[in-house]
């Protein structure tokens, strides 16, 4: 089953592009399909319909419904990056 990733940041562009490349080569390496969406913070909202993951590099304080959160800095920062990595594949295998 194709897993809805959406990949936000606070401009849409550099962070959640680096979050999204990592997100595809893990999902990849696992064999997990994936549907990926890459919006601003605020536009989170207008794509979860049917979302499995949100991973945000920008701070989030807020819930969107059952669906997982996750803080993507370690993408950028390079800091706790692995722990994230078992994370999102515990989530996307739930």
């Amino acid at each position: 089953m194709k897993r809805k990733i959406i990949v936000a940041c606070g401009g849409a562009v550099a962070t959640s592009t680096l979050a999204a490349e990592e997100i595809k080569e893990l999902c990849a390496a696992h064999s997990i399909e994936v549907d990926l969406v890459q919006c601003r913070v605020t536009e989170i909202e207008t794509y979860m319909d049917g979302a499995h993951l949100i991973c945000t590099t920008a701070r989030v304080d807020r819930k969107f419904g059952d669906i997982p959160l996750v803080h993507g800095m370690p993408f950028i920062s390079g800091v706790g990056m692995d722990a994230l990595r078992e994370q999102i594949l515990t989530l996307l295998q739930e």
